[in-house]
């Protein structure tokens, strides 16, 4: 029997995985094998967030290969030795894989499947993590698109593949003596468990994304587009997590929400699904950016910021906003939130971004590391891309000038303040009326509640407005200089 090695790599599920579809044919005898190398260089290794997920999401991936007769193979080591080293010990014949888009990783394929063609391996790699390959969306002039609206008609114009992969039933019996590294020996799990609420949110593995998927689409789906921006409302879907690590498949979700939406027309669900494909189209666009604009990992994709006078090291403004004492409500909650659970809503994560490159002038970069670490569905496509727009410097970027007001912002989205309690809880008892503003309640109702503003809750670290002119004056002042 012919023997292939699968390899799990950001597609740790059975269902829907075409790389692993086509490992299977011809009674194959699949060896499924997972790589961990934590010895390079890579300019973005693995932050804590991700690896807490990691050990969970494999500890439940090794589960569900077993309940089907197999056994996931966990080797340490750079991949390519690993792969050689387990091709002589099995003599198999091939490589299987879901196509990775991040730069260093796509170097490093093309390298190793240069080494495996010289061995006569074959390296077959597939498109299962998008909806459409990156290479595959050209402009009418041939070219990368790099503007959004653009990008979506030519999804919605041209459509793209929906069609699911069999999930297998039963894994062929793997025969022979190979050695797996045990999952704790990859030493993924942090030191110190600053992570223990996550285990009571997050249920990580293609078992809570499907979860996940029939909780949204059951009871969350109507208001979507309603509430995905309400912070203190529970709106979202919960999945960004579990598609970074491929638990679950963008065609997976959009065949459940058809399936909402074929049933649900009359309570508004097919505008929601339509909301929610344009997001996953987004997040095609932020992949598709990174294939074809790699400098942007670290690099403004627009070249005349690469000398923008951001400042580097204000760290009193960055510890204070990392840890959630900037004295500004809504930018403190979020930054709380992130800490506690590995994640912060959506229209909060562009307002602290905002805060902290324009008003604080600080580089997005700093901001995309620390996300980068803290985040449980931190993905280097969506990072860089979402901290490049907030900042003005990046692919269909917000103009420099706009800047979110943080208390403006807390009012509109966040009007009683559920959300800021919810995450600060020395305000818990804070009027309405202040609660976006604590350095302006009277003394008089600030000791009825018995707090001290400076003390109990710090004052701003900054002052909104006069940032905010600072910020435009540095960069009209930079446009000027450059030409």
């Amino acid at each position: 029997m012919e023997r292939v090695i699968f390899w799990f790599r950001q597609d740790l599920r059975l269902s829907d995985n075409p790389a692993l579809s086509f490992a299977l044919q011809n009674n194959r005898q699949v060896i499924p094998l997972y790589i961990y190398n934590d010895d390079d260089n890579r300019d973005w290794q693995l932050g804590a967030a991700s690896r807490w997920w990691l050990h969970q999401s494999l500890e439940s991936l090794g589960a569900d290969i077993r309940t089907r007769g197999s056994q996931l193979i966990i080797k340490k080591g750079p991949p390519l030795e690993v792969l050689r080293k387990l091709i002589k010990h099995t003599n198999a014949t091939a490589i299987y894989a879901n196509t990775l888009y991040e730069p260093e990783n796509f170097k490093r394929d093309d390298a190793i499947r240069s080494t495996l063609e010289r061995m006569d391996i074959g390296f077959h790699c597939y498109h299962g993590n998008l909806l459409c390959p990156p290479s595959h969306v050209k402009n009418k002039s041939g070219g990368p698109y790099k503007v959004f609206t653009p990008f979506y008609r030519y999804y919605i114009k041209n459509g793209f593949d929906t069609r699911l992969s069999a999930t297998p039933k039963q894994l062929p019996k793997i025969s022979g003596n190979i050695k797996s590294d045990s999952l704790n020996s990859l030493r993924l799990l942090p030191k110190i468990k600053w992570y223990s609420n996550f285990e009571t949110i997050w249920q990580p593995g293609e078992s809570g994304a499907a979860r996940s998927l029939q909780v949204f689409c059951k009871k969350r789906i109507g208001k979507y587009p309603e509430t995905r921006d309400i912070p203190a409302e529970d709106g979202t879907s919960h999945l960004s997590p579990h598609l970074h690590f491929g638990e679950i498949s963008p065609r997976q979700i959009i065949a459940s929400l058809n399936k909402a939406a074929d049933f649900s027309a009359i309570f508004g669900i097919s505008e929601a699904r339509d909301t929610v494909v344009r997001q996953l189209v987004w997040r095609d666009f932020a992949h598709h950016v990174l294939i074809h604009f790699p400098h942007t990992t670290t690099q403004p994709f627009n070249n005349s910021y690469k000398n923008f006078p951001w400042k580097r090291g204000n760290k009193k403004f960055f510890d204070a906003w990392k840890k959630g004492k900037t004295g500004i409500p809504i930018v403190d909650a979020g930054m709380r939130q992130l800490w506690q659970t590995g994640t912060m809503h959506n229209r909060v994560r562009m307002i602290v971004a905002s805060l902290l490159t324009k008003n604080a002038n600080i580089h997005w970069l700093e901001g995309a590391r620390w996300f980068w670490d803290t985040l449980v569905d931190a993905d280097l496509a969506n990072n860089s891309m979402n901290w490049q727009w907030v900042a003005g410097c990046g692919v269909d970027a917000a103009p420099y000038f706009r800047i979110f007001n943080p208390v403006s912002q807390g009012k509109k989205f966040d009007p009683a303040g559920d959300y800021i309690k919810q995450w600060i809880p020395e305000l818990t008892n804070f009027p309405t009326r202040y609660i976006h503003e604590p350095w302006n309640a009277p003394d008089k109702v600030l000791q009825e509640i018995d707090i001290v503003v400076g003390k109990d809750y710090p004052r701003p670290i900054l002052d909104i407005a006069s940032t905010r002119k600072q910020s435009l004056d540095n960069y009209n002042n930079f446009r000027k200089l450059k030409g």
